[in-house]
């Protein structure tokens, strides 16, 4: 049996979130001492990355325009405008994402700051496993939810660079399953379409920069159900009292499941990353729906 070793929060606030550790490396990075700012920074993002970047930008003193999907929750769309910055919406698909990103890009004369392939981005969120292997010395696996894949893969070079016994699994939902088919098939395998998923954090497809990372470090990926996700997120709340998104629940959800337990018996101090916490409170449609799956164990968080 597994023991709750640690869950890792990653939103409770901005100025210590990875994803704001990240967007700053990368805009430092763009505009040294020596040289000008740019005119402005562009990105696409759901909503995380596209905070982060804003709120990185506003610090900087330089505009910034996150393209964002149009059916992205409204509480991240007006986190983003919180934050300082100017939202420009696109279609659900990575090709809409990038092509808008592009567009705006040329039009401001600015920057594109890739929200999981940039390699700035990717060693901010890095952080995160020192604190963990800092935090919880004895832990044996860290589950991660992937999407484009700069979270996972950023921790996967640190972990394995300075405890390379540690295991390291991306967490993703069925439904947007092209990390596990990438990992499959041994080559990159975006998913042929927008998928649908109520872990909208993780929609978009791993990429050219984090697929050779997850393919070297990453020990497996754990595929978990839409109707496992909202038990997990759910319990999350009720058990934990942390207001964590239904993305951050996909991490949860993979260690409560049967296939877990099957690739990683000897893991028992796991920490999950719990990336993101952007819950729109008015619109949970899904909530009455978040009973239990068959499939799962009994778990006391």
């Amino acid at each position: 049996m597994w023991n709750w070793s640690a869950m890792k929060k990653n939103e409770a606030d901005m100025q210590k979130a990875a994803e704001i550790r990240g967007a700053l490396n990368a805009i430092r990075g763009l505009t040294p001492a020596t040289s000008e700012k740019p005119k402005a920074v562009v990105t696409h993002s759901s909503g995380n990355h596209g905070q982060a970047l804003a709120y990185a930008a506003k610090l900087e003193g330089i505009p910034a325009y996150i393209v964002v999907p149009q059916t992205a929750p409204n509480c991240k769309k007006s986190a983003i405008q919180a934050y300082g910055g100017s939202i420009v919406f696109s279609e659900q698909s990575d090709e809409s994402r990038e092509n808008v990103a592009k567009r705006i890009m040329e039009e401001t004369e600015g920057i594109v700051v890739h929200p999981n392939q940039e390699p700035a981005v990717i060693a901010g969120q890095g952080t995160i496993a020192m604190e963990v292997l800092n935090q919880v010395p004895l832990v044996d696996a860290l589950v991660v939810p992937v999407g484009g894949g700069g979270m996972v893969a950023g921790i996967a070079i640190t972990v394995k660079a300075l405890k390379p016994s540690v295991k390291v699994y991306a967490a993703e939902p069925l439904n947007a399953d092209d990390c596990y088919q990438s990992k499959l098939k041994g080559e990159l395998t975006p998913n042929p379409y927008p998928p649908e998923t109520i872990a909208d954090g993780v929609k978009s497809s791993i990429g050219l920069n984090t697929w050779p990372i997850i393919r070297d470090l990453v020990d497996d990926v754990v595929t978990v159900t839409e109707d496992e996700i909202k038990y997990a997120t759910q319990l999350v709340w009720e058990r934990m009292k942390l207001l964590i998104e239904p993305t951050a629940g996909v991490g949860v959800a993979a260690v409560l499941s049967q296939h877990f337990q099957t690739i990683s018996p000897e893991a028992r101090n796991i920490c999950i990353v719990l990336s993101g916490g952007n819950v729109d409170l008015t619109s949970i449609t899904w909530l009455k729906q978040a009973e239990k799956p068959t499939s799962y164990q009994s778990a006391f968080v």
